[in-house]
């Protein structure tokens, strides 16, 4: 009797050692009891296509991409979603059994799914967003934003071609906004989101007057290191719904462990306290 092979996933980038989604996996795996690992791999650029060409044979069923490969990636992929070619980029792979590596961008959805379950009542439909920054993260939010209805998208980023490449790409429901006036977008803004690493523990502050937030608006920051990010303090005294970024990692991962080991799980608080430990 020939068993079934264990299936196989991980996260490649460089470097990864600081890497939650093996945390987060492991607990999946270990919470309804599914056969199968999950495992980082540093790789570098000049290795990554000898690399993921090899994983299939080696027993994987998937892989996680994440920076700096997300672009490069799709150079290696034979087949990608409409979503990760509008993006430029992907973060979820399959190793399909006709041998054909397909790639998805994941980020859109775990953001929106973040938003919804963080903020129950928000309205995409209610009022323009604000986001901070321009770059891969960027791309998915906006283009997740639009898919959920946002009328107008104002969008400010510290080298102001990144963001006219954004509005270039997606379209005349983006304003692009210079950054020293990018406290004054806030003011008409329903959503706000920071895409930008300013503010994480290591970085620069986040120096965007927020004096503009409207109380009611609902406030995001994809920065998870710390959970509580000023920007999300400040957001809060001002009376705003806000939402920390670690759901989007969560949530952005749903799909992928999906595909890979055949049950959907669920973003709840374990899940929470897995990838905090």
């Amino acid at each position: 009797m020939t068993q079934e092979k264990i299936p196989l996933a991980g996260v490649i980038g460089s470097p990864i050692a600081h890497s939650k989604s093996p945390q987060l996996h492991r607990h999946w795996l270990r919470h309804y009891g599914l056969p199968g690992y999950y495992i980082p791999m540093d790789v570098s650029a000049d290795d990554l296509a000898t690399v993921i060409h090899a994983l299939p044979r080696a027993g994987f069923v998937g892989a996680n991409i994440t920076v700096p490969h997300k672009e490069a990636i799709m150079e290696i992929a034979d087949l990608a979603t409409d979503r990760a070619t509008l993006i430029g980029a992907a973060n979820t792979l399959k190793f399909r059994s006709d041998g054909k590596i397909h790639a998805d961008n994941t980020d859109g959805y775990g953001f929106i799914e973040n938003l919804r379950q963080g903020a129950p009542d928000w309205d995409p439909k209610a009022g323009p967003a604000a986001v901070l920054g321009a770059g891969g993260a960027a791309r998915a939010v906006v283009a997740a934003l639009l898919d959920a209805g946002v009328p107008e998208i104002l969008i400010a980023n510290r080298t102001r071609v990144r963001a006219e490449v954004l509005q270039k790409d997606f379209g005349t429901r983006l304003k692009v906004v210079e950054w020293v006036q990018a406290g004054n977008m806030l003011e008409d803004a329903a959503t706000v989101v920071n895409t930008t690493s300013l503010g994480m523990m290591g970085m620069p502050a986040l120096r965007v007057p927020l004096d503009g937030l409207q109380r009611g608006a609902t406030v995001t920051d994809l920065v998870y290191a710390p959970l509580q990010t000023r920007f999300l303090q400040t957001a809060e005294e001002m009376g705003c719904v806000t939402v920390d970024g670690l759901g989007m990692l969560l949530h952005q991962a749903v799909p992928g462990f999906e595909r890979w080991f055949g049950t959907r799980p669920e973003v709840d608080a374990a899940a929470r306290a897995a990838i905090l430990r």
